[in-house]
């Protein structure tokens, strides 16, 4: 006798999904809501994915919400399919043990329909999870880069009170961590709700298949589903407080790994400074000692990782006989036949992975906090950026005026105290001050770039204001887009980008416009200073300011430069900030910085 009745059984499945799938998506908003509202890791969670899920702020509208009822539709479906497996094997054991041929072939049938549907089943779970999960991980990549690149934060971030390591990892790597690792622990496949919907589904199957048991001189009815329940929460309290550790080790492993990384990059990018010091012994140790750091915390994650693994290794391990060792009784009683051995292994060891989800997902949610931790920590450093002080900035059609600018440094000392100052279309101004005396800093602050000033400032904005300091930056891409930053390369054409290039005496990489390079290695201080000179022709802005921008140049290149400057640009308004005195001859008005707040405005004598 089979089973189930397998002519009616499509039908039963189909109303059973139906029920069980509302039945999942109620509980499924319940417990969400209830995690997001009392659990820390849940508010972060919500935190992060909340703005694309809602349907009121999601830029997709309700697409997230219909992902998640298709992947819960298909978790209820994968469980149902379990379920019929599990039907189909005791009829096909069953049917060994009875020497039924005619059984044994309807049920390999039975098979071959229920395997045929899990395979689709898998193929479209992981088709639209992938949809989900990397639709999730391109909204958040747009939205951590607009909030870091936003308002300057990436800059101001430096000022902040709380620092945050790496905000570039945090984006690259952890952002397709917390999208993968959402989506796996949740509704992926294996994932919590699978666990949630098969405990109660296979908890009956259990329940139907358990006899009673004897401990003690006690008959325990049913004993089998109270032992597998029993069995895996003591096993699960145990492996918690084996496993919790992890949780602050994965953090700091992925802090130190980030510290050793940087250590890294700074000697890449300082490369030609440490070879002239011979610097290798000092920059060996300091990495030596990173990586030290590194290591001796991996320690510590494997030896805890070996105790917790291990312990749920010899788990697991015991509970592939343990159902068996109890219903072996049984089935030499002639109670039970050999398909209800098969399925009722089957059933304990889906209810023991059901219960054992949380235990064993216990490492992986370690790092998932640690993630959490990173990106809610990037998003707090990027408000306090933003929340920083900063001076009035308005726009203006021409020129710059400035109203009591006052700047200090981060601990409260004064460099320039009530600026007043006024340049009309043309105007050219000198700033000089001994070093410490604030010169950068005011530029910074007429950018808008520095934290500790206030007063109004007023000048053309966007792209009709240039800053250029002495060492331009020079962009990922080509020479083409390196002269037109931070414009698009195609903005140059090869007739004009020739002429300026030859005009900067930058004539012999007029042929390598469209090359990639990494041309700040490339290229010498003084032509990436002449290239700076470069883009600010192109660019024809309204105001520019220059912060020792021919520093690295002699006195004729720089008197050729800001002659181009001056014919090329003649209703340019040019602010510079230098120590020789030649470039009082391409300026009409000097601002000095004599130190304490104190400043002085004069005119230029002409030679």
């Amino acid at each position: 006798m089979e089973s189930v009745d397998w002519g009616t059984e499509w039908l039963t499945s189909l109303g059973w999904i139906a029920g069980v799938w509302v039945a999942t998506v109620i509980g499924f908003a319940i417990v969400a809501t209830i995690i997001m509202r009392s659990l820390t890791w849940g508010r972060q969670f919500w935190r992060l994915a909340g703005p694309w899920i809602d349907p009121r702020t999601s830029p997709d509208r309700y697409r997230p919400v219909l992902y998640v009822l298709a992947l819960l539709a298909l978790v209820v479906l994968q469980v149902r399919l379990t379920i019929l497996y599990t039907y189909q094997t005791n009829d096909l054991y069953t049917a060994l043990q009875n020497l039924d041929a005619g059984a044994f072939w309807r049920s390999l049938g039975i098979f071959a329909v229920i395997a045929a549907l899990s395979v689709a089943e898998a193929l479209v779970t992981y088709y639209v999870g992938q949809r989900f999960l990397i639709r999730l991980w391109e909204y958040l990549t747009d939205r951590f880069l607009g909030d870091w690149l936003g308002d300057r934060v990436y800059h101001r971030s430096r000022f902040s009170p709380t620092q945050v390591d790496n905000p570039d990892q945090r984006i690259q790597e952890d952002i397709a961590s917390f999208a993968q690792t959402s989506y796996s622990l949740s509704i992926g496949p294996s994932g919590a709700v699978q666990a949630l919907v098969t405990l109660p589904s296979f908890t009956i199957i259990l329940w139907q298949l358990s006899g009673p048991f004897t401990l003690l001189g006690v008959e325990i009815p049913r004993a089998m589903t109270f032992i597998a329940f029993l069995y895996v929460i003591v096993a699960t309290v145990f492996a918690f407080r084996i496993g919790k550790p992890l949780i602050r080790l994965n953090f700091l492993n992925e802090g130190l790994g980030a510290y050793y990384r940087y250590a890294l990059v700074r000697v890449r990018d300082n490369a030609e400074n440490i070879a002239f010091y011979r610097g290798e012994p000092v920059e060996r140790r300091t990495l030596d000692g990173r990586f030290s750091d590194v290591i001796a915390n991996y320690w510590q994650i494997v030896i805890r990782t070996l105790k917790f693994n291990g312990f749920n290794l010899v788990v697991t391990q015991i509970s592939q006989v343990f159902p068996i060792i109890l219903q072996a009784p049984r089935f030499f009683a002639q109670q039970i036949s050999l398909g209800d051995i098969q399925q009722t292994a089957q059933a304990f060891g889906q209810v023991h992975d059901s219960l054992s989800f949380f235990r064993n997902a216990y490492d992986t949610f370690a790092s998932y906090r640690a993630v959490l931790d990173r990106l809610t920590g990037l998003l707090d450093a990027d408000q306090q950026a933003r929340d920083l002080p900063t001076v009035t900035a308005g726009d203006r059609t021409d020129g710059v005026s400035v109203s009591d600018l006052t700047v200090r440094t981060p601990d409260g000392t004064v460099l320039v105290e009530d600026l007043d100052l006024t340049l009309a279309q043309a105007d050219t101004l000198l700033i000089t001050g001994r070093s410490g005396y604030g010169k950068t800093t005011l530029l910074r602050s007429l950018a808008d770039l520095w934290p500790y000033a206030e007063g109004t400032v007023e000048r053309p904005g966007g792209p009709r204001s240039m800053f250029l300091s002495q060492q331009p930056y020079l962009p990922l891409g080509s020479l083409r887009t390196a002269l037109a930053y931070p414009n698009p390369p195609e903005t140059v054409p090869d007739d004009e980008a020739w002429r300026v290039l030859r005009a900067v005496a930058l004539g012999h990489l007029a042929d390598r416009l469209d090359d990639d390079e990494v041309w700040w290695r490339t290229l010498s201080p003084g032509e990436q200073q002449r290239l700076g000179f470069a883009r600010l022709v192109l660019a024809r802005p309204d105001v520019v300011f220059l912060d020792e921008a021919t520093a690295a140049l002699d006195e004729g290149l720089e008197h050729e430069l800001y002659t181009l400057v001056r014919a090329e640009l003649p209703a340019l308004v040019l602010v510079s900030v230098g120590h020789r005195s030649s470039l009082e001859a391409f300026h009409e008005r000097r601002l000095a910085l004599q130190g304490e707040g104190r400043w002085e405005v004069e005119a230029i004598a002409s030679s």
